[in-house]
């Protein structure tokens, strides 16, 4: 009896949990359009568009059930790249940059067709430092790769995790 009781308590409760950190309600939201992000700033370093849209792509076909459609989604993601930059970061003893911070801005308007109070535009960045002394095409792939999983990260959060 205390076993048949049990298993009526267990059932009759319904806990969902999400691993994967998003928290999207699938009998609403079954597509996510993402649109390709142009680079739109001064400086460029060529691949990192391909880079970005990619990644983005793949975060959001890897940690959720979304299909991904061309048009007419249920979510909708567009924007643009629009700062790459590169600044001084620290000065060493003797008065000379010994650290450089590189930096990406992306800028993201973000559509939630089943609920319009989730809609924003906003700028997600992300930056990494290096050592002055190695230069920046030695170390602009690995520092640029951190950077856009960090802001694909934040996207993902600020759009279905509801972080």
């Amino acid at each position: 009896m205390a076993v048949g009781c049990w298993l009526l308590a267990v059932s009759a409760c319904s806990v969902s949990y999400k691993f994967n950190g998003a928290s999207i309600d699938y009998s609403k939201t079954k597509t996510i359009q993402i649109a390709e992000f142009p680079i739109r700033s001064t400086y460029v370093w060529g691949p990192m568009g391909t880079m970005f849209n990619n990644q983005l792509k793949d975060q959001y076909a890897s940690h959720t059930k979304l299909q991904q459609v061309k048009r007419n989604g249920d979510l909708k993601l567009e924007g643009e790249i629009t700062h790459y930059e590169q600044r001084n970061k620290s000065v060493s003893s003797e008065g000379y940059s010994s650290q450089t911070e590189l930096s990406i801005t992306v800028k993201v308007r973000f559509t939630n067709n089943a609920n319009h109070s989730e809609d924003f535009e906003r700028d997600f960045t992300g930056s990494r430092s290096y050592e002055t002394t190695q230069s920046l095409a030695s170390v602009q792939e690995q520092l640029v790769d951190e950077i856009i999983k960090d802001i694909c990260d934040q996207i993902f959060n600020a759009t279905v995790a509801n972080w």
